[in-house]
């Protein structure tokens, strides 16, 4: 997340989409070829169902006037509001703990055992690491280290 403002997005964005039975999984904020864009993607609680047209588009119409109460973005911006896709990106400890026993990608920021990619089977988590099980081994990361994380649908 791009610090203070998407930090202040989450805070104000939680509760709107906790109240609407959804989940806040994901914000990103920054500046692109068309201009500044803050996206926030949503999923069903418990990420079961998914959301539909009509939940993305009562949370952002409830974000933007949130958003443009609290003048929470300085100039203008798009505001996107979506759901986070099948090969979603993984943050938090909670949302790697939906996927264990599944596969997913990590790209740390510095080599760990050697690499910086690793695609396997996420095998535990706790509140500091992840481990992930791929070519016969088992690979302990820390969260501080990981720089991207997604899911990896079966094909």
């Amino acid at each position: 997340m791009n610090g203070t403002v998407a930090a202040r997005v989450w805070e104000l964005a939680d509760p709107v989409v906790t109240h609407e039975g959804l989940e806040l999984v994901d914000i990103e904020f920054g500046r692109e070829q068309h201009g500044t864009v803050l996206r926030v993607f949503i999923d069903r609680a418990g990420g079961e169902g998914g959301v539909s047209l009509d939940d993305l588009t009562r949370v952002s119409r409830q974000l933007s006037d949130l958003l443009d109460v609290h003048d929470v973005v300085a100039g203008p911006y798009n505001l996107e509001v979506s759901s986070p896709g099948i090969d979603r990106r993984l943050r938090r400890p909670e949302q790697f703990r939906r996927f264990v026993g599944k596969k997913v990608r990590v790209r740390t920021a510095e080599p760990v055992d050697g690499r910086r990619v690793f695609t396997g089977t996420l095998t535990a988590v706790d509140v500091d690491a992840i481990v992930l099980t791929l070519d016969g081994g088992s690979h302990s990361i820390r969260f501080a280290e990981i720089a991207r994380a997604n899911y990896q649908p079966e094909s």
